[in-house]
């Protein structure tokens, strides 16, 4: 595709709701919410932003959607499970939004999907400077996670991050983040060092945000982080890495995207791509 064609919307195989969108009403709480906008509708999950009588709240669907006749209901189901569980374990801390409670439509609850309260604010932008305590407040929260069992894993996405407006930092997005299940059977020699990989794996990742966005704190320069990266994660980038290319070669070649593959040129870009943009221009 010529830089001058237009894209094309993303086929169903590569929407988590396949032909559909978010509904235009969810009840929560007893309450009807009504739809604000879509702020990603990707391969896994769409997001939504809804209003209602508590204030606004972002809906994430998870992946329903079949792959090449695979059903993948009972995949969505399960992730909306788990990250609700994990918003419900992390009530209590400051910089975790709170899970709104079950997402039903027309009466029925609705298993993909897992809700919580929108903060206001914006996804952390590359080069962004961030106030002294940031950071700090950021590595406590992933401290007190990992006292409990919790490994983050998605830190790498800086769209994860959320820079609230009164300037403290906000996790989101808990879709493959992990934990030791509370079963005897599954808290053994094998993933424990498991959860350490991941574990450790959120402290890198969270120095290699420092070093970008307030490298007087970071203790390291970019080259010191880069030669002290965990072989862990080098192995991951090995294999990623090629996927990665391989899945923007085809959304190029279905037209989904531009020659490059980036997710800029898409029909919908997600909401952080937009904001990122918006703050450039």
């Amino acid at each position: 595709m010529s830089s001058g064609e237009q894209a094309r919307p993303r086929p169903a195989l590569f929407r988590a709701l396949g032909n559909q969108e978010p509904p235009a009403v969810v009840t929560i709480g007893g309450h009807d919410y009504a739809l604000e906008r879509v702020l990603k509708h990707d391969s896994w999950a769409a997001s939504a932003v809804y209003a209602g009588p508590a204030g606004r709240v972002m809906v994430k669907f998870n992946r329903v959607e079949a792959i090449l006749g695979v059903p993948m209901a009972w995949l969505g189901a399960w992730l909306a499970r788990r990250e609700a569980w994990m918003l419900k374990e992390l009530a209590d801390q400051p910089a975790i939004p709170r899970w709104s409670g079950d997402v039903a439509v027309d009466g029925r609850v609705v298993r993909n999907a897992v809700a919580h309260d929108w903060i206001d604010g914006h996804p952390l932008c590359t080069g962004e400077a961030v106030n002294d305590d940031f950071f700090p407040e950021l590595e406590r929260l992933l401290a007190e996670m990992h006292r409990r069992g919790l490994a983050y894993v998605d830190l790498h996405k800086r769209e994860n991050i959320i820079v609230g407006d009164d300037g403290r930092p906000y996790l989101i997005d808990f879709q493959i983040s992990q934990a030791l299940p509370d079963v005897w059977v599954c808290d053994n020699p094998l993933t424990r060092p498991l959860l350490w990989l991941l574990q450790k794996s959120d402290e890198y990742h969270l120095r290699k945000h420092k070093v970008h966005h307030r490298p007087d704190q970071a203790g390291a320069t970019a080259d010191e982080l880069a030669k002290s990266r965990p072989w862990w994660i080098r192995l991951h980038r090995l294999v990623a890495r090629p996927f990665r290319t391989l899945r923007r070669s085809l959304l190029v070649l279905l037209k989904v995207r531009k020659a490059g593959g980036q997710a800029a040129s898409e029909v919908f870009p997600e909401d952080a791509i937009q904001a990122e943009a918006a703050r450039r221009a």
